[in-house]
């Protein structure tokens, strides 16, 4: 930073330009930023992103959990071209959402984005969603804070002895009132935000968990500006959709698939309507190489929102502008870390 003779008159002495000088890199500090598994970048550079995608996903179980079950050479060869393919598209960010104990494995990501180019952000958290089959033991009896403290420490020091942070947190819960257990989930996350200021993408599906989720999250403080409603889209009252992003949550479209454009359509038209389309996020929930398949499987690829989705919403008179913001304008502010309280 240059400082000119005007600088020394306005601040008044070397102090002054000293106090300026720290208030501007205080502020730079300050700004919120987005994690990858390359490393932070300002919420601008994300691009146009997919907020919901998948590389590797293994349902095996807790239990059985390992990943020696995969070789991270043979998952390269398979997920590449798929995302080399995507970002011809014009994709520049992927947001990697298998948590920890279903296949994150955060240096398969690292080496993906080194070599597609794509920017992708991992996750911290624990997947509730499935009857529970996917968390650790220590889970069960841990509380809530005491979960919260194993995932800001992620965010603090890595993840899985790498200096590779998370980006967001992606939690999970089943359908129908929350149990305790995902009560308790859903608590340690609004911890882990007040600490930490990551966004909290949680696996809902209907609006009756999302509603509950978010009394919780508001109970505990939080601005709905930091919850995700994933898989929004399996609630079939599209007023519960704008109820959610009136009250500020993020309403994410994340399966999208040719076969379902119309209902994506009605969806989003009534959000457009209700002048909500700043609350939308829009992705596949596609891939993924699974382990213990041949040769990892059907691979679904990255594109139908490209190849479909688009192409109808144009059709249907969103505007250039509109389509834009729900790929770039809104992923860039989910994602940004910060803290969103009440």
């Amino acid at each position: 930073m240059i400082y000119s003779r005007r600088d020394f008159i306005k601040t008044g002495t070397l102090a002054g330009i000293a106090s300026t000088l720290s208030t501007e890199l205080f502020a730079e500090v300050k700004a919120p930023r987005v994690m990858t598994v390359e490393g932070s970048i300002r919420p601008g550079q994300m691009g146009l992103t997919l907020i919901h995608e998948h590389i590797l996903v293994d349902f095996i179980g807790a239990d059985n959990y390992d990943p020696s079950r995969w070789d991270r050479d043979q998952v390269v060869e398979k997920v590449l071209p798929y995302l080399l393919e995507v970002r011809e598209l014009g994709c520049d960010t992927l947001v990697e959402c298998t948590p920890a104990y279903l296949g994150r494995d955060v240096k398969l990501l690292q080496e993906l984005a080194e070599k597609s180019e794509i920017q992708i952000l991992t996750n911290t958290g624990y997947y509730g969603a499935r009857d529970n089959q996917h968390l650790p033991e220590h889970a069960f009896s841990e509380s809530a804070d005491q979960l919260a403290q194993r995932w800001i420490k992620e965010y603090q020091e890595g993840i899985d002895g790498t200096d590779i942070k998370p980006g967001f947190m992606k939690i999970g819960v089943n359908p129908g009132p929350l149990s305790a257990m995902h009560q308790k989930l859903v608590r340690a996350a609004a911890i882990t935000h007040k600490a930490t200021g990551l966004t909290i993408a949680s696996h809902t599906g209907p609006a009756e968990p999302a509603y509950e989720e978010m009394e919780i999250l508001e109970q505990e403080g939080l601005d709905m500006s930091a919850f995700i409603w994933v898989h929004a889209q399996n609630e079939r009252n599209t007023n519960r959709h704008i109820e959610a992003a009136t009250r500020g949550a993020w309403v994410s479209l994340d399966g999208v698939h040719r076969d379902r454009i119309d209902w994506y359509l009605e969806i989003l038209s009534n959000l457009k309507l209700a002048g909500l389309l700043d609350r939308v996020l829009l992705s596949h929930d596609a891939g993924w190489y699974r382990p213990g398949e041949a040769q990892g499987g059907n691979f679904r690829p990255y594109t139908d929102l490209f190849d479909y989705l688009v192409p109808a919403m144009k059709d249907r008179a969103f505007s250039g502008r509109e389509i834009r913001k729900i790929l770039r304008k809104n992923p860039k502010e989910a994602f940004a870390i910060q803290k969103r309280l009440r």
